[in-house]
């Protein structure tokens, strides 16, 4: 563990029962390791290095490992968005037609598992709005279910591991059916990917350069990139996969390049590591600010923060499993505390916290009424194939499942 910046305003008693718990995670085998941040008042109050980052050459898990973030992408995109929303660059109510068209006459399905043939005209076209909501009506493939995730796969593959061009990348997903009409539901997609495209679009060049001159480089966040370079290769973490029945950790490949990809998708591309991340969540905590230099104002940040999900929607589980909503809702690409004591599984908080997690582990929360950042950090990888919500419901091993939650109630039950 770390040097303790300020931890104040945590029983250091309480606080110091979160290493061991950690460790012994990784002692069972069930994860290689953690970096976990706690960020409380202006200080660091916690940071644990647990565990390794290789397993193989016993590499440690250090503050500045990089991690694959995964879904936690989504939140950078979104702010991207925003910037240029402030802008008058583009408006919620906007057709993305205006700078995808090919998106134009687009067909829904009749049954979400139905044949792909069987489809109706969409009523209406895709918003902007309904891309930072995830209710497009785009799918992914693990978030789907009949021939739909099989098509998703085929046309557009790993969209983890990808290096497709973004305007091919686009016209393929154009040729897919929406699973539901636009508005209809929130259904968790590639939605971010297209944003994160249409602001390159509106900006005329790559995504990644906008993001880089935005957000990055002005916030210092000088390791998150949508791929590692050379040089920084012996600090990248290692994605592991537990197999359910022996426990094995065995590696997931990830092609490495010596320059960035094609493919920067917005809604998972993303590696960075936690104090990179931390200087994006201090940003959005402080109502868009940091350093002096404002990225988003005030009034932007909580329309970003506040659930547009409506209540029949909410009603209907996450992933086809999950009752997630019964405690959060959805605002423009972050989740919102807002019924605390329905969290159940799905964390703590108090109302108002908010963030969003990764496919690999990975998750982060702001919570303002507590002036606190939590960030949590794995490489463990559960499948992300065609029909794999049941997976993803019930997660792998026990102790890889149960540590983030524990380690979520230990942070909370520390505060004094």
């Amino acid at each position: 563990m770390d040097k303790q910046d300020s931890a104040s305003g945590f029983d250091p008693v309480k606080l110091a029962h979160i290493a061991p718990m950690l460790q012994s995670v990784v002692d069972a085998g069930d994860l290689s390791g953690f970096v976990t941040l706690i960020f409380h008042r202006a200080g660091v109050a916690q940071l644990n290095t647990i565990g390794y980052r290789d397993l193989a050459t016993k590499a440690p898990m250090t503050r500045d490992t990089l991690f694959r973030i995964a879904s936690m992408t989504k939140p950078v995109t979104s702010v991207a968005a925003l910037m240029l929303m402030e802008e008058g660059k583009l408006k919620l109510s906007d057709p993305i037609t205006k700078w995808a068209p090919e998106f134009a006459d687009l067909q829904v399905l009749r049954k979400a598992d139905g044949p792909i043939e069987d489809t109706y005209p969409a009523p209406r076209a895709i918003t902007i709005e309904d891309l930072f909501t995830h209710r497009s009506g785009f799918a992914y493939a693990f978030s789907s279910i009949g021939p739909i995730a099989k098509a998703y796969d085929k046309a557009l593959g790993d969209v983890l591991n990808n290096d497709i061009d973004p305007d091919a990348w686009l016209k393929a997903l154009a040729t897919l059916p929406l699973t539901y009409a636009p508005g209809e539901r929130f259904h968790y997609s590639v939605s971010t990917d297209v944003l994160g495209f249409i602001v390159g679009r509106i900006e005329k060049k790559p995504f990644r350069d906008v993001l880089m001159e935005r957000l990055f480089k002005p916030l210092g966040m000088t390791d998150t990139d949508f791929y590692v370079p050379k040089d920084k290769r012996g600090r990248a973490a290692v994605v592991y996969r537990q197999d359910p029945d022996s426990g094995a950790l065995n590696v997931l490949p990830f092609a490495q390049r010596d320059v960035p990809p094609r493919f920067t998708g917005g809604g998972g591309g993303l590696i960075s590591t936690a104090d990179d991340y931390l200087k994006f969540a201090r940003m959005l905590l402080n109502k868009g600010e940091l350093d002096g230099r404002r990225y988003l104002k005030p009034e932007t940040v909580q329309l970003m923060c506040t659930n547009r999900l409506t209540p029949e929607q909410r009603a209907i589980p996450f992933l086809g499993a999950l009752p997630m909503w019964e405690g959060m809702g959805f605002g423009l690409g972050v989740s919102i505390v807002d019924n605390p004591e329905k969290l159940g599984f799905f964390g703590m908080g108090a109302k108002g916290a908010f963030g969003w997690p990764g496919a690999f582990g990975t998750w982060w929360q702001a919570d303002p009424a507590n002036d606190l950042i939590i960030l949590y950090l794995i490489q463990n990888s559960v499948p992300l194939d065609p029909g794999a919500m049941a997976t993803l419901a019930t997660g792998q091993r026990m102790g890889g499942r149960a540590a983030l939650p524990m380690f979520q109630r230990l942070v909370y039950d520390a505060l004094r």
